[in-house]
């Protein structure tokens, strides 16, 4: 282990158990309806979304992204440098808002990564001098929850396979590994400025607006990317999800894994002068405007 690093989500920083736990091992648990605690859990939400659980949501529930991120998402911190994630909105109890009373959830075969893992907390890991993600697993005990006292036992593979989570993990990895290099490079990746935070926003969460800015003139001026890719992009959503996880890369860490047009650079920092010295002489104006209107004050 002396050559591993955890990076275990906040959610289940609290009930998680700290052995490490793999494919192989097997646990004792059991959830259905008709169980004493059925849906304690989700009377008691705490869900960190990833893009592939936002993308599924958001195609069950027929919603644009504007419309899904305002009306079930709250914004919070994954980090101290401000890098922006978002959880599923619960009442004012904290029960999930997806929760369909007795029923349980109203969106079951679309339910997120969290969800589908419940009671295992899945881990990120990374060896050392490397940023690729290596997954464990701990288990999440909660006083509330009776499945752990059912007499089946099953293994971490066949478990994950019987929660659809293989799937999550696959389209999800990426953006996992994003934010396991952020954590782990410290000081040395430095803080992203504002404009990096609202990219990486958009590129995890607001696929209608990051296919909007692919697909506009000024990005493909500036990115030398294939007809082919932007004909995907357009209509897929899992393409469109991959290209913004190049962006982050491009935005977080300077990774150059998108090629750009040549001369891109010089044209925006032209375009950039531009608006500059628009603004620097508009500024003087409003000054020069606002002095010659004290002095008729004075006079």
């Amino acid at each position: 282990m002396s050559d591993e690093k955890l990076d275990i989500p906040d959610q289940f920083a609290s009930p998680a158990v700290p052995a490490l736990l793999s494919d192989d091992s097997l646990i004792q648990f059991k959830c259905y309806k008709g169980i004493s605690c059925f849906n304690a859990c989700c009377r008691h939400a705490d869900v960190t979304l990833a893009p592939y659980d936002v993308l599924r949501l958001q195609q069950r529930l027929g919603m644009n992204s504007a419309e899904f991120l305002k009306a079930h998402t709250v914004p919070f911190q994954l980090d101290a440098d401000g890098v922006p994630g978002i959880k599923l909105r619960t009442d004012n109890d904290g029960a999930c808002l997806l929760l369909d009373g007795d029923n349980g959830c109203s969106v079951y075969e679309d339910r997120p990564t969290v969800c589908r893992y419940y009671p295992v907390a899945l881990l990120n890991m990374r060896e050392k001098d490397t940023y690729q993600s290596k997954q464990q697993y701990s288990l999440v005990r909660e006083e509330h929850c009776k499945g752990h006292e059912e007499a089946r036992e099953i293994s971490l593979r066949d478990y994950r396979k019987e929660q659809g989570v293989e799937q999550y993990d696959e389209f999800n990895r990426s953006w996992y590994e994003l934010i396991l290099k952020k954590k782990s490079g410290g000081p040395g990746v430095g803080k992203p400025n504002e404009m990096s935070l609202q990219l990486f926003f958009m590129a995890s969460f607001n696929f209608d607006m990051l296919r909007k800015f692919v697909m506009s003139d000024n990005f493909k001026a500036s990115y030398n990317l294939p007809d082919e890719t932007y004909a995907e992009v357009a209509e897929d959503d899992i393409a469109l999800m991959k290209l913004g996880n190049r962006l982050m890369r491009q935005a977080l860490f300077g990774e150059k894994t998108i090629p750009e047009n040549s001369g891109a650079w010089e044209r925006r920092v032209d375009v950039r002068k531009e608006i500059w010295e628009t603004r620097a002489k508009a500024e003087v104006e409003a000054r020069n405007a606002k002095v010659e209107e004290q002095m008729r004050d004075e006079t």
